[in-house]
């Protein structure tokens, strides 16, 4: 009875797997053209749920949303460049300096603890009373003679001498050549011979662009001789005689202007 028993407790499990085994060994065949396809038994996978970001990745977040917004810029509005004021130390015949001027007036203008009523030298060791500015400063000191010298008022002459650098209309100023002085007047320049002390005065401007100044002033100049030069160019050139700046003698001792006067 037993061994019936486990006969036929094999033979069942043995019915059981051949379906299994045939299905695998031999698979059912393919759908015939134009059925439906089968449907699968089971849908993929869903996603998981997704991972928290890492610290970094998480810092960085926090770093992005909590960086502000690029605020747009203004740029600041640009402000035109003025013109460049004119030197303080140019002579106009005009202002201050017109022939109605007065004492009062260039202290109001260059303020009066700059300017003083003092004693300048004259012609042939002389002495005036002139209003001089700057008096303490030789590079910007500057004597304004009057015709009225108790009111201080009536401008008669303006003079530029020593070390100033001050300059007088038409670009004319200290230490300008022979040649220079001749370019800016257009012309040639009539000079009176050297004195014993080494000057030469410029006597008249034939005619050229230095005869007048704007604002109705005159000027006139005094030339020393380069330090340089022979005596016997000196000599050449001195004495009570005039002569024309383009002379080659007065070339050859090379003056320069050693004092400017502008005058009414």
């Amino acid at each position: 009875m037993s061994h019936r028993l486990l006969s036929v407790a094999l033979c069942a499990g043995a019915l059981a797997v051949l379906p299994s085994l045939a299905a695998a060994q031999f698979p059912p065949p393919p759908p015939p053209p134009g059925a439906p396809a089968p449907v699968q038994d089971r849908w993929p996978t869903p996603p998981g749920p997704s991972r928290p970001a890492s610290p970094p990745q998480q810092k960085q977040q926090q770093r992005q949303t909590q960086q502000p917004l690029p605020q747009p810029t203004t740029q600041a509005p640009v402000t035109p460049r003025r013109a460049a004021a004119a030197p303080a130390t140019a002579l106009v015949c005009s202002g201050v300096f017109a022939k109605d001027s007065t004492h009062e007036k260039l202290a109001a203008r260059y303020d009066s603890r700059n300017v003083t009523f003092s004693e300048v030298d004259g012609p042939e060791g002389s002495k005036l009373n002139a209003t001089i500015l700057y008096p303490n400063e030789p590079k910007r000191r500057l004597e304004v003679l009057w015709n009225d010298v108790d009111a201080r008022s009536d401008t008669s002459l303006i003079v530029i001498n020593g070390r100033s650098q001050w300059t007088a209309p038409k670009g004319l100023k200290l230490g300008l050549s022979l040649a220079a002085l001749e370019k800016a007047n257009g012309r040639p320049i009539k000079l009176s011979g050297f004195d014993q002390n080494g000057s030469a005065s410029a006597i008249r401007w034939e005619g050229g662009a230095l005869s007048t100044l704007p604002g109705g002033c005159k000027v006139g100049m005094r030339l020393v001789a380069n330090g340089k030069s022979t005596e016997d160019a000196r000599s050449a050139v001195s004495g009570e005689k005039e002569l024309l700046s383009n002379d080659a003698g007065l070339r050859a001792v090379k003056p320069t202007v050693a004092e400017i006067l502008m005058g009414y």
